[in-house]
Order: structure tokens, then sequence, then C-alpha cells
């Protein structure tokens, strides 16, 4: 099959943008977690102060990949329902050795000695005194020199969470046929997102960072209640994805295409 053919394959072209967005979303969740931020806050409403598993002053507090991973996931039930469980799997592994790779590559260049110039330009990001940085090399590290053990839980967590997802999917298919796409959808969503919630902090802070175990599980339940919310207020996208999907493809070869991945 030459290459001429391959791009004629709207199939084939489809699966490479799902793939594209699929792999971005991931490496770009990695990164911008770094940043914690208050869901209160940003709409203007009143901070929460919740007490759970003896933890007080709960709130939306969350890291900003919280904002992309729910989109992995939802792109996750849709490449599982046109390409199957291998497809899935495959670009798991893509995007965790992407990831793996990004923050080698990023850690190399942590240790690479800085411009003086560079370093000292407090004013080069912006002239408001408010916003300059004293130390960019320092600033270079703190945001990108993410600890190890958090790495390594995400990428568990990822892993195990997509795994799950892609199971949970089709074990809901088998038993509901190719009705119901809002039940294998979010339904394998919301199991594949508790699992991630929980894994990914016991082993980022209570493996890595000895926290009480409370801690972990409170600040767990908080994250898995605005996963949930989010899971089932992107239902009605599966559904316009599935629209503009099958009107793409055509009925005929989509249809064909979501019983060849349900095997």
């Amino acid at each position: 099959m030459t290459a001429h053919t391959l791009l004629g394959s709207k199939p084939i072209k489809l699966f490479v943008i799902l793939a594209g967005f699929f792999v971005a979303n991931t490496l770009i969740a990695e990164f911008i977690g770094i940043k914690i931020f208050s869901l209160e806050r940003t709409i203007g409403i009143q901070a929460l102060s919740l007490s759970m598993f003896g933890v007080d002053g709960l709130g939306f507090d969350l890291t900003a990949g919280v904002l992309l991973w729910p989109v992995v996931f939802v792109m996750t039930d849709i490449i599982n329902e046109y390409y199957g469980q291998r497809s899935v799997r495959l670009l798991s592994y893509l995007a965790i050795a992407l990831v793996v790779y990004a923050f080698i590559a990023i850690y190399g260049s942590i240790q690479l000695t800085p411009n003086e110039w560079w370093q000292s330009q407090s004013g080069l990001l912006t002239t408001d005194p408010a916003m300059q940085v004293s130390d960019m090399d320092i600033a270079y590290r703190k945001i990108f020199g993410q600890g190890l053990w958090i790495i390594i839980g995400s990428m568990v967590a990822f892993l195990v969470g997509q795994i799950v997802d892609v199971t949970v999917f089709h074990k809901i298919k088998r038993v509901t046929g190719e009705d119901k796409i809002w039940l294998r959808a979010t339904g394998s969503t919301l199991v594949s997102q508790f699992i991630d919630s929980f894994v990914v902090l016991i082993i980022a802070f209570y493996i890595g960072s000895d926290w009480d175990l409370g801690r972990v599980l409170a600040i767990g339940s908080m994250n898995y209640i605005y996963k949930f919310v989010v899971a089932i207020a992107l239902t009605p996208v599966i559904y316009a994805a599935h629209y503009l999907i099958d009107s793409y493809l055509g009925v005929d070869t989509a249809t064909t295409m979501k019983s060849e991945a349900a095997q």
C-alpha cells in the first residue's frame, strides 16, 4: 500500500488525528500539572472548607492537569470504540515513552550552565515589577524539575487507568451492545478516574513524601468529585464526537469499524 493510498484512507487519517491529540494532551497535562489552582476562586466563588478523613479545610485545590485528563479519557473511549483495545494500549505505551523521553530531555536541560545575561534578566518576561523573576534559572528548575516520585506516580496512574478504562468499556459493551454509549463511555471513565485519582497520590506523596494516609484519601476524594462531575458533563461531547465521526467515515464504514473493534 502506497503512502498516497494510506493518506487517502479516512479511517487511517482519523486515527492519526486522534492519536496526535491523545499524545499531545497527555504530554501537556503532565507539564502543566505542576501548577495548583483554586477551582472555586477561578470561577469567582468562595473557597470551600470541608472536612474528610480527619483533614480540615479541604477545597477544590487541583493541579492544572485536571483540565486535560478528562479529555484524554474521553479520547480513550472514542479510540476504543472505533479502533479497539490494542490501539488504545499502543497509544498509551507511546504516550508513556514520549513523556519519559521529554522528562529526560528536560532534566538534561536543567543541568546546563545558564547564560549570565539570561539568568539575571528579571524583566525578560515582563515589565511589570510584581511579575519579574530575580533568577531565571531557578524559576526554570522550579517549574520543570518535578519530583521523581510525582513523575512515577503520574505515569503508573495513567497506565493503570487506561488499562482499566478499556477493559470496563468493552465489558459494558458486551452486555449492552451498540446501545447506551453513555453507559460504557462515561461508566468506564468514572471507574478509571477513581483509580487514577488515588494511585498517583499514593505513589507520589504517601510513598514518596511520607504524607499520612488520611490526607491522601481526603485530597484524592476531592479530586475524584471534580472528575466525576466533569465526566458526567462531557457525556454530550461523546455523542457529538460519535455523530461527527460517523458522518465523516460514513455509516457503513463506522459500523464495520466498531464491530471489528469490539472483537
